[in-house]
């Protein structure tokens, strides 16, 4: 709840997104369409094979994102996804360490607030959950999981108290100016960082190989697989409803007692991208 609030006052993007239409198959049939979201020179290219590629150009200052997903023009409470399903894909990254953020997966867009611009859904802040491979690189420091880097490469289960979105707002503007006061600080985020269930696990898998991605999303479980190998068994999982999303952006944050909450992004020289191919997310009526 906290820590949501923390990160709300400070993402104030003005977003400028380019949308086309694609498709995700659920049990043969298509499901409802995905947009892009290109913000900053990032580009989202569709092959002929089926296949995505994310890219970030180089980038000396500024937000750089490429990005698809299914819930940007919903309310949250219509996020298409809830369990029992399986999401199934192949993924390689132009880098081994990439700068910013990448990965897939499914969550509640916990962090934005809108007001219906650009065809977007009027939505205000929610406390974050979250299934997915998630990468941060360095100086990301979000240290949700016991004894887990708050940086790195992972598969990540993040659920959170569910609070009505009417308090979120003003609730952050006093936790964020708290958390800049240095007597406050360090139990302001303490008190953040409890307020999420997180389940992670390091992946050895490098990012610049291709490499074949499973999520098994249960009632109230989640197995996370890589290359056919069980990578992460999360216990208690969000419940839903989620929305699909794949990115490569250029920020970081940073959540930390010592550090308090920090966010920026990083200049970057060269391109960055990531590549998704043969992705499928399949529901299995009939599982409880």
């Amino acid at each position: 709840m906290l820590l949501a609030a923390l990160f709300v006052t400070v993402q104030m993007y003005d977003l400028r997104y380019v949308v086309s239409e694609a498709r995700i198959y659920l049990m043969g049939k298509i499901s409802p369409k995905t947009k892009k979201l290109e913000i900053g020179g990032g580009v989202v290219e569709e092959a002929p094979s089926g296949s995505t590629r994310l890219s970030i150009p180089p980038t000396p200052s500024g937000y750089a994102n490429a990005q698809r997903d299914d819930y940007r023009w919903l309310p949250r409470g219509k996020f298409p996804w809830k369990p029992p399903l399986c999401l199934s894909l192949q993924a390689c990254a132009s880098h081994a360490h990439p700068l910013g953020t990448l990965g897939f997966g499914f969550w509640n867009d916990p962090f934005s607030i809108s007001f219906g611009q650009g065809g977007a859904s009027r939505r205000l802040p929610a406390a974050p959950k979250a299934l997915w491979f998630f990468y941060g690189s360095p100086p990301n420091n979000l240290p949700l999981a016991s004894e887990i880097p708050g940086y790195g490469w992972k598969a990540a289960s993040l659920d959170s108290i569910t609070l009505p979105t009417l308090f979120l707002a003003p609730f952050a503007a006093c936790a964020f100016i708290l958390s800049k006061i240095p007597i406050f600080r360090r139990w302001v985020m303490q008190t953040a960082l409890r307020q999420v269930t997180a389940f992670e696990r390091l992946l050895t898998h490098p990012l610049d190989h291709w490499h074949s991605y499973l999520l098994t999303w249960l009632p109230g479980e989640a197995t996370f697989e890589v290359d056919g190998e069980t990578v992460l068994e999360a216990p208690m999982v969000p419940s839903g409803p989620l929305g699909f999303v794949m990115w490569i952006d250029n920020q970081y944050a940073i959540a930390t007692p010592e550090d308090g909450f920090l966010f920026g992004v990083l200049p970057l020289k060269e391109t960055q991208w990531l590549e998704v191919s043969d992705l499928q997310i399949e529901a299995f009526p009939g599982v409880a």
